[in-house]
């Protein structure tokens, strides 16, 4: 990974962020508590959007979606539809490879209450262009929410009421098809917003695309 892709393990950018980091290790110095760094080989064609590192989940783990109920859900999928190999443990070095796959969140550092401020969104959105911009054969995109949506228009320059979320739903937005899902978050499956038959079809349209997609046209 480059230091253009993914901030600095002492980022400084966002002051709250920072302090909540500070006090995490204070509590637990053991865990992460940084930036948490994309997640995949360069030469995927599959980018997935989350929102932020789980407190307990990535911000203690160092990896997107590990150690969390979410990650359930995702790594299991992502074996399901063949964008993983080997086993997932719940912790960083469980031996298990994204294949044609990464994952980043749109925000990088873990936020209070899980709910980072919009400044803080913006401020990060740099990061997300970057890592697009080292995905030379990047030709689809799942979104995990609305924020992981609205982060990746944004990142592109794109107007957001021109590809309204839905789930379901799919854009293109030339030289890459942009997927929408529900984030696959404990709430929202405890709630029945998302089902694990609903997160799945998300993934087997994104599965069917790509293996029917011609190379893309990375003009962004």
């Amino acid at each position: 990974m480059t230091a253009l892709r993914d901030p600095a393990s002492d980022c400084p950018l966002c002051p709250r962020l920072v302090a909540f980091r500070r006090d995490a290790a204070d509590k637990h110095p053991d865990w992460h508590n940084a930036p948490v760094p994309s997640f995949g080989p360069d030469d995927a064609r599959l980018l997935i959007v989350g929102l932020a590192p789980g407190l307990q989940g990535a911000n203690r783990t160092g990896r997107p979606f590990t150690g969390d109920w979410a990650g359930d859900l995702l790594y299991e999928t992502l074996d399901r539809f063949g964008f993983s190999v080997g086993a997932y443990g719940e912790r960083p070095d469980d031996g298990l490879r994204l294949i044609d796959c990464v994952i980043v969140n749109a925000v990088r550092c873990v936020p209070p209450a899980n709910k980072p401020l919009p400044i803080e969104i913006k401020t990060c959105n740099g990061f997300l262009a970057a890592t697009q911009a080292t995905l030379p054969r990047l030709a689809a995109i799942v979104a995990l929410g609305r924020i992981g949506h609205e982060s990746l228009l944004r990142s592109r320059n794109l107007r957001l009421s021109t590809y309204p979320f839905g789930h379901g739903r799919h854009h293109d937005l030339g030289g890459a098809t942009l997927f929408d899902s529900y984030h696959c978050s404990r709430y929202n499956t405890n709630t029945g917003v998302l089902t694990t038959e609903m997160f799945h079809a998300v993934f087997a349209q994104v599965r069917r695309w790509l293996d029917a997609a011609p190379p893309p046209d990375r003009a962004i």
